[in-house]
């Protein structure tokens, strides 16, 4: 079940979408009946039920957003108390809240997606009974405590939209929204100390405004390079053509599918051990990982240790959409088994 407001697969924007088509991509070559019920516009090789207009993208961020998802959300759970499906799997919380209170024999099975709070855990812990919970990462789940996880799965990257290059041009990358918590203006000073250029690319908030003007435009130039937008074929080349991609996060990062990206295009991530980092980047495999700053420029220097081939290898093997789904249908059979046992 896809939120309400863009097609499956997304054209643009649409993270949580992406990963819904190449779930539902990937359960429906191997056999299995899948039906996903969406936004107009979705498309796929297995069923598509369309109970959102493609124009209620407009109404994202307006007071019709609520309402709207609720009415969408609604009738969606209505198709599938009239549908005989064997596990029905959601991604945000008004619809899990929903499926609960209606008492649905159908398992339900719900990834949480984002950074987690003192409110998460007390939301989650009262709906773990009645919802089966997924996490994206070992780390995203231990930022709460008396949650009853069903597993965790990591998120999967797009093969189609990474290019795998074993030449480097002379620059790093760091590809990630503008914000302090990021720390752009730490990957400034590694570049700087290592005496490489380095690419930005990311969108700045309106919050994050003043930290972009203050300690990232003045050292743009002739060796900092800011891109605002970035997508399809250029972000491909991007990725594939840098020496590595940095990482210098100041904050526990639940995921990271920039490091992903970087790392299927056969470039290793310099990440500082914070969040989900730790867990995605294998040290003299697919990068290197670092207490701060001094450390990260240290592991500069031994990217020559790095088999680009075998990088990239292992990112498909990690992260690819078939290991996402082999993690899902573990989850899937669990409950089913468990319904049945009942």
């Amino acid at each position: 079940m896809a939120p309400p407001w863009y097609p499956i697969p997304p054209e643009g924007y649409g993270g949580i979408e992406l990963l819904i088509y190449l779930l539902a991509q990937e359960l429906h070559e191997r056999g299995n009946h899948v039906t996903v019920i969406g936004s107009q516009g979705s498309r796929g090789d297995f069923e598509v039920i369309s109970l959102a207009p493609s124009s209620w993208e407009e109404k994202l961020g307006t007071r019709d957003q609520e309402p709207l998802n609720l009415a969408y959300l609604l009738e969606a759970h209505d198709l599938v108390r009239l549908r005989a499906f064997d596990i029905v799997h959601e991604h945000n919380y008004t619809a899990m809240t929903i499926a609960a209170s209606m008492g649905l024999p159908t398992p339900i099975v719900a990834t949480i997606h984002g950074d987690l709070t003192e409110g998460d855990a007390r939301f989650l812990s009262a709906i773990d009974s009645k919802v089966h919970l997924a996490g994206i990462s070992e780390a995203q789940q231990r930022q709460v405590a008396g949650v009853r996880w069903r597993g965790m799965v990591y998120n999967a990257f797009d093969p189609a939209a990474v290019e795998v290059s074993l030449e480097k041009d002379d620059y790093m990358v760091q590809l990630a929204r503008i914000s302090r918590d990021k720390a752009q203006h730490l990957a400034i000073e590694i570049s700087r100390r290592v005496g490489c250029p380095l690419v930005l690319a990311g969108k700045v908030d309106d919050a994050e405004r003043e930290y972009f003007e203050t300690e990232i435009q003045p050292h743009l130039g002739e060796s900092v390079n800011w891109i605002e937008n970035v997508a399809g074929q250029e972000k491909a080349r991007l990725l594939a053509r840098a020496k590595a991609m940095l990482f210098p996060i100041q904050w526990e990062e639940p995921f990271g599918i920039a490091m992903v990206e970087a790392m299927a295009s056969g470039t290793p991530v310099l990440a500082t051990e914070r969040g989900a980092a730790v867990e995605l980047v294998e040290p003299g495999v697919t990068g290197f990982l670092a207490r701060d700053v001094d450390g990260l420029v240290e592991a500069y220097g031994k990217l020559g240790e790095i088999d680009l081939r075998r990088c990239a290898e292992r990112a498909h093997e990690r992260f690819g959409p078939a290991r996402m789904a082999d993690g899902y249908e573990s989850i899937y059979r669990a409950e089913v088994a468990s319904v049945r046992r009942a």
